[in-house]
């Protein structure tokens, strides 16, 4: 079996708004084709524009070569074999950044298609499942363009988590810093009383982390407002300060009364070594298409586990993405949570339409995947529509 082709799909929802801050809106979509008719899907949270120029741009350099030249005529079977073969043949524009990011949802694709040639689930090539079912944890985002329509909104999406059988919830509270929401700049104090608001409305029983989204500039800064915080018992507080402050990060592992979560934007396992080794991070984040793909995103639990450390992959995309996201977490057993937004949550267009079906959630739990690959089936309609 030989690969023919390499679709690099740009998408685009109608009603995006370029004022939010979110990678929901559109998406980099990756459709790997064989000559035996069999294709593979993947899907990175990256600029879906830079993310086709990746892979389809040009290059006369031995070193600085075309991805979707290296991959039409091999087999794709050979994941590792490819990966490298790219990340070393690239290395003079890629090795970090929108690359990786771009080739994650490529390999992605190949495991995906893998796993339907084989006729198994993708957690089956990845080693084999530690368990037979995970938890995955609401994202709650805020509407509104003030503080009480803010507040109230996380409020409201907090209890409709709760009503749905969610264990656990990650609440976004960001009224500052270069995520501030909608126009909101209010005083760091302020969201202290956001945060109590959401406790007291989910009650203790529920897991409660926190992503702040970089907002303070230093660890004094933030110990300012989250030394207080040690009431609300979070599970973790997401990126607090700028991900290159590495030492701001891990005085904040020392000092702060929560565990500290950062690597939605790292890309590669040699990236997140620093995070872990010189930042000390309580949670790593893989994104598994950011990262550069399940296999490196394993890698990067595998560094976790031997330093002690917990996973719970970041994911803000579409049903393609969640299902690689869950298979890793399936053959990952410090893996408490994954990020899950079903359609009864999610108002973003791409996520309600893109995949036509994919994993469900019950009492609070999805079960084990028996679907060949990742067990998506794509909405072609939808990839139609929404081309950009």
């Amino acid at each position: 079996m030989k690969i023919i082709d390499i679709e690099c799909h740009t998408l685009l929802a109608p009603n995006y708004n370029t004022a939010f801050t979110s990678s929901a809106q559109d998406s980099f979509v990756v459709i790997v084709r064989t000559d035996e008719g069999l294709y593979g899907v993947g899907e990175s949270d990256v600029n879906p524009w830079i993310a086709r120029a990746c892979i389809e741009a040009r290059g006369t350099h031995t070193m600085s070569l075309c991805a979707r030249d290296l991959l039409i005529g091999a087999d794709p079977m050979d994941i590792k074999g490819l990966w490298r073969k790219i990340y070393v043949g690239t290395a003079m524009h890629g090795r970090r950044g929108a690359f990786i990011h771009a080739l994650g949802a490529v390999e992605m694709a190949l495991w995906d298609l893998k796993g339907k040639a084989l006729g198994k689930p993708v957690h089956a090539l990845l080693g084999g499942s530690a368990r037979d079912k995970v938890r995955p944890y609401a994202s709650l985002q805020p509407n509104g363009h003030s503080f009480e329509a803010y507040r109230d909104s996380l409020i409201d999406w907090a209890i409709r988590a709760k009503e749905l059988g969610f264990h656990a919830v990650k609440a976004e509270v960001t009224m500052n810093g270069p995520y501030a929401h909608a126009g909101l700049h209010e005083r760091y104090d302020r969201h202290t009383e956001v945060v109590a608001a959401v406790r007291k409305a989910l009650g203790h029983e529920i897991a409660l982390m926190v992503d702040v989204q970089y907002m303070w500039p230093d660890a004094e800064t933030a110990l300012r407002t989250i030394r207080d915080w040690g009431e609300f018992d979070l599970f973790f507080l997401e990126t607090p300060v700028w991900i290159d402050n590495i030492d701001d990060i891990a005085r904040l592992h020392d000092e702060a009364p929560m565990p500290i979560a950062f690597g939605e934007w790292q890309a590669t396992r040699y990236e997140f070594e620093e995070l872990m080794n010189r930042g000390r991070i309580d949670v790593a984040q893989p994104d598994v298409g950011r990262v550069g793909g399940l296999m490196e995103a394993k890698a990067v639990c595998d560094m976790a586990a031997a330093r002690n450390r917990l996973i719970v992959p970041h994911c803000w995309k579409t049903g393609i993405s969640i299902s690689a996201t869950a298979h890793l977490a399936f053959v990952t057993p410090h893996c408490p949570f994954i990020e899950f937004l079903p359609p009864e949550l999610s108002e973003d267009t791409l996520r309600r339409e893109l995949v036509a079906q994919e994993l469900t959630m019950s009492h609070g739990e999805i079960a084990l995947p028996q679907a060949p690959g990742l067990g998506i089936e794509l909405n072609w309609d939808a990839v139609r529509r929404f081309a950009a």
